[in-house]
């Protein structure tokens, strides 16, 4: 197989090491997958089980989501300084040994805590996931590598709900989480083997104040994103508005506070000069403006095939099937074309396809057939796998190798923002569609008009995500693709 045969003057590993450290990376990007699909379908099993309601029963997947984002920017970090074999193993075992914390948990309180360990130990391997692809795979196969494992987690993706929905069936909610044990030993012993140790000797003071101010930020913004995207029907809408303002205050005075920290340290938590390149700042963004599209639609079709079309959860999870199909039948191949041609103009492509998906979703009928619901959402995850491998290889390509744990960081960062901002903004307008004194007409088709604004809505951000993508095809003629 290509990607792993060698050639004269290759960077990264030799290719059986190189094979080798690749499963061990998918290995704990399947897990990750895994565990965010099976768990949240498990949430109403888990609350009968250990006699929670459901309100509470939510932070077994809020607590997670928190400590990943608090953590993230702080592993990036980390990673210069001790290296990417002792953060991964670290990451992966903490993620592994918490998993068996929660297959054991019998209260909710030791199993939101298993939860939060279980994040921590996620960020430190999303945090670098992609760089250490980067470093064990030469430039000419990045975009390949990155779309394989983009296929990896569409493939997962697609069939963690199946998998899920048969361990809670036969054997019990706790078999979600024992089902990472063999996985991780597996993966931990390959990280041991042939994940690259430190290849620098950084030993600046570590930033201590920019890692405190980073996790509020991050953690703040998750928050207000949840006030908005899990309304909790006990609080008045006054009550919302003071929670999510508190929030948002914290976010954005620790944001800036962070900003400013970032500018005047000489060891700073992330050196902003990666930034400089505006193909790498562009790229950043166009993945957050992406991903934002995707969380909007990630939470408003559940509404739409189950609120408004009367389906199944079952069928519902159905119907979301030919999104990861698209995927996978678009990524390896996007990937591929972007290790010999542009992938700012192969993303881009990929985002019209993507705008083309979602304009045809908003506009789907009051009665549609499955099929046709099928081929739109199949247009749609074509579209995202055209797009998600080329812009990776767009973000990580265009900083110095030492500073791919950063990029990764961000990539991670990006992602994860999108995805809770886009759960807000469909709160946002299910809460202004849904207030009683809205209530005007019937709720079905208060609700259809709601998730047909929100899926507009995600077009309009994906234009926007067009936008920053197709300026940096302008861009590229005077700054040349880093190697």
């Amino acid at each position: 197989m290509e990607l792993f045969s060698d050639q004269s003057g290759d960077e990264g590993l030799p290719g059986h090491e190189r094979c080798l450290a690749m499963i061990a990376v998918m290995t704990m990007t399947t897990m990750v997958v895994f565990d965010g699909s099976m768990v949240n379908i498990a949430l109403p099993q888990i609350a009968r089980a250990l006699e929670v309601s459901a309100g509470s029963v939510v932070w077994v997947s809020n607590g997670y989501l928190l400590s990943v984002s608090m953590t993230l920017a702080i592993f990036a970090a980390l990673a210069a300084r001790i290296g990417f074999r002792l953060l991964f193993t670290f990451g992966l075992s903490l993620f592994t040994l918490a998993s068996v914390g929660c297959a054991l948990s019998s209260s909710l309180e030791m199993l939101i805590i298993m939860r939060i360990l279980q994040g921590i130990g996620g960020a430190a391997t999303l945090s670098i996931g992609p760089a250490i692809l980067r470093s064990i795979f030469p430039n000419r196969l990045l975009g390949r590598v990155l779309g394989l494992n983009a296929l990896l987690i569409a493939t997962s993706t697609a069939i963690a709900p199946v998998i899920g929905g048969t361990l809670l069936s036969a054997m019990g909610w706790q078999w979600l989480f024992a089902i990472n044990i063999p996985l991780g030993i597996i993966a931990v012993i390959l990280a041991l083997r042939t994940i690259p140790g430190k290849s620098t000797s950084v030993r600046d003071p570590f930033d201590i104040p920019g890692a405190i101010l980073s996790a509020i930020a991050l953690g703040g913004l998750i928050m207000a994103a949840d006030t908005f995207s899990r309304p909790n029907i006990e609080e008045t809408p006054s009550n919302t508005l003071a929670i999510t303002t508190f929030y948002g205050i914290a976010t954005i005075s620790a944001g800036l506070a962070f900003i400013w920290r970032q500018r005047r340290t000489a060891y700073p938590l992330l050196p902003l000069n990666i930034f400089a390149s505006s193909r790498f700042s562009l790229a950043a963004l166009t993945s957050l403006a992406s991903f934002i599209s995707q969380g909007i639609t990630f939470v408003a079709l559940p509404f739409l095939f189950q609120s408004v079309y009367g389906y199944s959860a079952f069928t519902s999870a159905l119907l979301f099937t030919p999104w990861p199909i698209g995927i996978i039948l678009a990524a390896p191949h996007a990937g591929r074309l972007a290790d010999r041609y542009s992938p700012a103009i192969i993303s881009t492509v990929g985002l019209c396809i993507f705008a083309i998906g979602l304009a045809l979703l908003a506009q789907l009928p009051d009665h549609p057939q499955s099929w046709d619901i099928g081929i739109r959402s199949l247009i749609c995850g074509i579209g995202f796998g055209c797009f998600q491998s080329p812009n990776n290889r767009e973000m990580l390509s265009n900083v110095s190798r030492e500073n791919s744990g950063y990029a990764s960081g961000v990539l991670a960062i990006m992602r994860t923002f999108g995805q809770c901002l886009g759960a807000a903004a469909v709160g946002v307008i299910l809460s202004v569609y849904l207030r009683p004194e809205s209530q005007l007409l019937k709720g079905t088709m208060l609700e259809g008009q709601a998730v047909r604004l929100s899926l507009w809505v995600a077009t309009i951000a994906t234009i926007l995500a067009i936008s920053f993508s197709f300026s940096r095809v302008w861009n590229a003629r005077n700054q040349p693709l880093k190697k």
